[in-house]
């Protein structure tokens, strides 16, 4: 499977809520998700966009589901989601998957607006960079 990009997300004071958030804006990231991982490191997570509802079939470990609406703002969090269950929100425009216990350790909750620090495109990064163009000198 080809390398996700990785992002940071921070909440309204700056904190950083997830320092390595992998995104899944594909059918096939989204499809995939997390499944055939054994579980989320602290400050590990994966967002999802667009989304509205996950599920945790198939999958050997709980998550806790932050829900956010199209400015960004958390509309709901779905708290210690264990496998074979699942979750949904109306209006939510993204789902951030953190390891079980993590929203309520970084105080992430519905109000809270969250913000894109930075990004990687493993992609670009793979690309290897053409060597500078031979100029004629005369």
């Amino acid at each position: 499977m080809r390398s996700l990009p990785q992002v940071a997300l921070a909440n309204d004071d700056g904190s950083v809520v997830c320092e390595h958030c992998l995104l899944a804006e594909t059918m096939f990231a989204r499809l995939r998700g997390l499944l055939g991982r054994s579980g989320l490191a602290e400050g590990e997570g994966m967002l999802l966009r667009p989304a509205s509802s996950i599920h945790t079939a198939f999958m050997r470990f709980a998550i806790d589901a932050v829900f956010v609406d199209k400015e960004n703002r958390v509309v709901k969090v779905a708290p210690e989601i264990r496998p074979w269950r699942a979750a949904a929100c109306r209006g939510a425009r993204a789902v951030l998957e953190l390891p079980a216990g993590e929203a309520e350790r970084r105080g992430i909750r519905p109000g809270v607006s969250l913000t894109q620090v930075w990004r990687s495109d493993p992609a670009s990064q793979r690309r290897p960079q053409a060597p500078p163009s031979p100029r004629a000198t005369t």
